[in-house]
């Protein structure tokens, strides 16, 4: 389904130079979606800090923040800092280019690939074990909320206020 929506604005008056500037505002949505792309990624490290979900809900704690103390994906913070947003004319794409980012949001199983199974060092010194396969449970980072959702509609009405020189 496509929408068309055509505006002439005719007239010098203060009203017709605010919506001229309002509809050339939304020609190149580019800032807006820079300034999305920003607030997503704060929202996003956000979540690294309070160990939770887009939902709400608490990640599990990994074995090794059991241990060693620290936070859950937060180790080296690789993770966390490798969040990034890119604009897009009228989009914007955020996450991690991490190759085990999909897999730390999502969950999966870990098997071995060139060896018959997976020896990893445990956590406090306690040696090695090898083992078939690793589950990792999911720990969402990305995703927008209710909150995510009111602060970009926020976002929209501010930057269309400014592209309207204040009508709004």
């Amino acid at each position: 389904m496509a929408a068309t929506l055509e505006l002439r604005v005719r007239g010098d008056g203060a009203f017709e130079a605010a919506l001229g500037g309002l509809v050339r505002g939304f020609d190149n949505l580019e800032p807006l979606m820079e300034r999305f792309g920003g607030y997503l990624e704060s929202s996003t490290i956000e979540r690294f800090d309070t160990e939770t979900a887009p939902d709400g809900s608490a990640w599990d704690q990994s074995i090794r923040a059991k241990e060693e103390g620290g936070q859950t994906l937060t180790d080296s913070a690789q993770l966390k800092s490798s969040i990034h947003s890119e604009p897009s004319g009228g989009s914007v794409r955020w996450g991690s280019n991490k190759i085990y980012a999909r897999m730390m949001n999502d969950g999966g199983t870990i098997r071995a690939k060139n060896a018959d199974r997976l020896r990893f060092r445990l956590p406090g010194g306690l040696g090695f074990v090898s083992v078939d396969q690793v589950t990792i449970p999911a720990r969402p980072f990305l995703g927008i909320n209710a909150e995510d959702e009111a602060e970009l509609v926020t976002l929209a009405e501010i930057y269309a206020a400014d592209a309207a020189g204040g009508l709004a």
